[in-house]
């Protein structure tokens, strides 16, 4: 039996990133035998609050990808607006393709099957940079951001600090 189309694109994305690494990030399969379950460790980027930390999350493709999106989820605790309390990133990209029915988002903002892994990381490490606390998962975190930016701060900087004890 053949592999589905999306296992040899997640197979080619994977080699590529190998041979040519992405700075700010890693990747790999948390399972050999499974290419729709990714492990990645993204290095908190530089001049953000989060500069210095290692924070694992877990992407999840449907067998559908790259016509559906990935779900991804960070396993490190981390403090963000856009990452609800359990590690669920909300980003539009990851949203599903389409119309949004609140109309929060374009179209052309949400899923696309031209993403790939590098795109969505490197979509994710921006998000990390610059918040948007207009449409938060965590509204707790994204209250802190507006009102309380020195708790903010001391919040990410106990998530960095516990990302490196991780390790």
């Amino acid at each position: 039996m053949s592999e589905p189309q999306s296992a040899l694109l997640l197979k080619k994305q994977l080699t590529e990133l190998h041979k040519n690494p992405v700075e700010g990030f890693s990747a790999g399969l948390i399972d050999d035998n499974d290419i729709y379950k990714w492990e990645v460790l993204i290095i908190g980027p530089p001049d953000t609050l989060y500069e210095g930390g290692f924070f694992k999350a877990h992407v999840n493709f449907p067998k559908e990808y790259p016509l559906r999106p990935p779900k991804m989820k960070f396993v490190t605790e981390i403090w963000h607006p856009n990452i609800d309390k359990s590690g669920d990133v909300c980003i539009s990209i990851l949203h599903e393709p389409g119309d949004d029915k609140w109309g929060y988002e374009k179209a052309s903002e949400r899923w696309l099957p031209v993403h790939t892994v590098e795109t969505i990381l490197i979509s994710v490490i921006s998000m990390l940079a610059d918040p948007n606390d207009e449409s938060p998962a965590n509204v707790d975190a994204a209250k802190d951001w507006r009102d309380n930016y020195p708790e903010f701060k001391r919040k990410v900087a106990r998530c960095v600090r516990k990302s490196q004890e991780d390790i």
